[in-house]
């Protein structure tokens, strides 16, 4: 009989950690006895492009549009053609940031609050155009309660509900369509926001009543691994914060605001792979802003293939943030000096 998505995240409620399986490797145990995923292909790039294309995302000029309208005129073909010139290993995309709004279908979301789906499969799509190349797809996906930035989606999914067994169930439901959806397509989640839901890390944003809740991150993690269970995930817990919110991820979500703090080794004291993810130009991440330029890169060439040498020598993955207008065209300047650096990389 074929268990429905509903019955599989009540068996994640209520299961122990996820045992090992096929596509699985012994990378190693953490404190809690989780059997981390092999971090081998992610540790053999060199470097990655991070892109925060979200539905607050600006056009080059003039109005936005909708961002139903947005999806589907999106240049992947463009934006495919500009990651090869880059030389980047891998994508970094944004499936949800600070409006609960996909790229892409999902029933389970669509069912929670109507009108925050597309029609166009632009995951899917991206998913297959950057294997065609050999390379990744990482997604990121933020739960979107974050201080009432989308105060519809908190009350549908119930952020603010006395009980919270619905939220963590809702949450599940969306990452593990998404995960059985796309299959080894996703070859890793990064989430972010954890500190709306959970108090006990270095930054505590929660702005609901949790009435001594713990968010069941160890079962979210499960969740997430649905459809592809070598999948790998992680949870940012802020700026060069290393607090775990769970053991059970599998490497360092590395968020970074400069270059200065370069990897010591392949894994941290935690047992985690290394990575990293700054802003190559716009430290707002999104860009935003109306009739706008993005800004140039921030860093010289002779600074990147430094510090991406650096990294590849603790085979340590680098990501750089590159700002993207709404079309999908990256900042052609970011997109250039990457190529400069894949060239220094070779030589």
């Amino acid at each position: 009989m074929q268990t429905t998505r509903r019955q599989f995240v009540k068996s994640v409620l209520g299961s122990a950690v996820l045992g090992a399986t096929n596509g699985w490797a012994a990378a190693g145990l953490s404190a809690a006895g989780y059997l981390r995923a092999n971090t081998d292909w992610l540790a053999r790039c060199r470097f990655g492009i991070g892109i925060h294309w979200t539905a607050q995302t600006a056009p080059e000029s003039g109005a936005a549009k909708s961002f139903q309208r947005a999806v589907s005129d999106f240049d992947l073909n463009g934006f495919v053609a500009a990651v090869e010139h880059a030389g980047a290993d891998y994508v970094l995309f944004t499936a949800a940031h600070a409006l609960q709004m996909l790229p892409a279908p999902n029933p389970v979301l669509e069912k929670l609050l109507p009108g925050r789906t597309c029609e166009r499969d632009l995951i899917r799509e991206l998913a297959d155009a950057l294997a065609a190349k050999q390379k990744h797809l990482l997604v990121y996906y933020n739960h979107s309660c974050n201080g009432g930035e989308d105060a519809a989606w908190e009350r549908a999914v119930g952020y603010h509900a006395p009980g919270k067994d619905r939220l963590a169930r809702n949450l599940m439901e969306i990452v593990s369509w998404m995960g059985d959806h796309y299959r080894d397509k996703i070859k890793a989640w990064w989430f972010d926001s954890p500190y709306s839901l959970d108090p006990r890390g270095p930054h505590n944003s929660v702005t609901t009543d949790m009435t001594g809740f713990q968010f069941p991150w160890d079962r979210f993690t499960t969740a997430a691994k649905a459809g592809h269970p070598a999948r790998l995930v992680t949870y940012n817990a802020g700026v060069n914060q290393t607090f775990l919110y769970t053991t059970h991820q599998d490497y360092w979500s590395g968020e970074l605001v400069d270059l200065k703090a370069p990897p010591q080794g392949r894994y941290l004291e935690s047992g985690l792979q290394w990575f990293g993810w700054t802003c190559m130009e716009d430290r707002g991440w999104v860009h935003a802003k109306l009739d706008t330029p993005i800004p140039p890169p921030l860093y010289a060439d002779e600074q990147l293939i430094r510090h991406v040498r650096t990294c590849r020598q603790h085979l340590a993955p680098m990501t750089f943030n590159v700002g993207i207008y709404q079309g999908g065209r990256m900042a052609p300047a970011s997109v250039e000096q990457l190529h400069r650096l894949n060239a220094g990389l070779a030589g």
